[in-house]
């Protein structure tokens, strides 16, 4: 990968045709894997003083990927606008365009790449630490979708259809279960009952979908997806904006909530300890509402207790179908570890159950 990077890749970017050390000598130039992302595999490149932030975007994921560096091109001049007039105060991930002036190379076969600018003095975290940090990152994203909050959703194609829509994820479930491709199913019979059990869950979200508007969201709010300054702790930039796109901003809450609450990463087995720390959900709601809590509707603000508990409760669909189809999306580490996922994040949900009464009033 990184000789493919070094022959193929970097000649289209400026950090290579421009540096004096990538002239004279190629093995100057220093690549190496960066963050730990299920998708996409992410690199970052140094050459004569310059970094630079290199994917290959997975195709299989993101079939088109020209919509994706699209969407994230016009999300990025958007901001751009915002911070020119004061009103967004982050760092922006901008796009770094090839010498002929392209967002992205298409190498077919070798791969679809993109270039974002590096950001330094910049750290990411797995798990919340503290209550400031949640409510930190929670304002954050709030901040990015409050700036977003006046670009017309409907110029943003849509890069993965139906992404956050849990009766489809259900019905991919299920076809997993009747194909038991993996030959997976028979071990996983408990939490396929689980989930037939949540229809509930499913009638609550058709009927208020209705009532919601269309926003631009990032669609995977992930702590992960959030840099710090690692020189004074304060938010830096939201990044990964690949999934960028139209819905509804209680996802954008939920994923928070998913990522944010549990003292344990989304792939622990200790199942006991993955729980919701009530004193991190309450900061989301207070870092979130404080930034966006003048822009949402009151329909949005009532859909942002559904929205923690769909994003749980689909995102361990997502990954327990993964485990049935035999690990085609989500990179693993080990035998099971999909299964691991899903196993946590239902439990997740559970916990997010059991202390519904206490939670919601966090959001009135």
């Amino acid at each position: 990968m990184i000789e493919l990077i070094r022959q193929r890749v970097l000649p289209h970017y400026s950090i290579a045709a421009n540096s004096a050390i990538a002239a004279s000598s190629a093995g100057e130039i220093k690549i190496s894997p960066l963050g730990n992302g299920h998708i996409n595999d992410t690199f970052l490149v140094r050459a004569g003083g310059t970094e630079l932030v290199l994917q290959r975007l997975n195709t299989q994921v993101f079939p088109d990927p020209w919509t994706l560096v699209n969407n994230a091109a016009l999300i990025d001049t958007h901001l751009q606008r915002q911070q020119a007039a004061g009103r967004f105060r982050l760092q922006r991930i901008d796009p770094q365009l090839t010498l002929d002036g392209k967002l992205a190379v298409d190498l077919g076969a070798d791969g679809f790449w993109r270039a974002i600018r590096f950001l330094p003095h910049s750290t990411s975290l797995e798990v919340v630490g503290s209550i400031a940090e949640a409510r930190q990152a929670a304002a954050a994203f709030g901040h990015f979708a409050k700036a977003l909050s006046d670009l017309d959703a409907s110029l943003l194609g849509d890069v993965i259809p139906n992404f956050h829509h849990l009766p489809g994820r259900m019905a991919q479930l299920q076809q997993a279960v009747a194909a038991d491709k993996a030959g997976r199913v028979a071990e996983c019979q408990d939490w396929l009952s689980f989930v037939q059990q949540q229809q509930p869950l499913l009638d609550e979200l058709a009927q208020t979908l209705p009532n919601l508007p269309l926003r631009v969201c990032h669609n995977d709010t992930k702590i992960n997806n959030m840099l710090f300054d690692k020189r004074d702790g304060s938010a830096m930039a939201i990044i990964d904006l690949d999934t960028c796109m139209r819905g509804q901003l209680m996802y954008d809450f939920g994923d928070m909530v998913r990522t944010f609450t549990s003292p344990e990463a989304e792939d622990s087995c200790n199942l006991d300890k993955v729980r919701v720390r009530p004193e991190m959900f309450a900061a989301i709601c207070e870092g979130f509402l404080g930034e966006l809590g003048q822009v949402l509707t009151q329909a949005e603000r009532h859909s942002l207790w559904l929205g923690a508990r769909v994003m749980c409760l689909m995102i361990g669909v997502r990954f327990l179908t993964d485990h049935l189809n035999g690990d085609v999306y989500f990179h693993i580490q080990r035998e099971g570890h999909n299964l691991d996922r899903a196993a946590n994040q239902f439990s997740l949900y559970l916990s997010l159950l059991a202390q519904a009464d206490s939670l919601k009033a966090c959001l009135s």
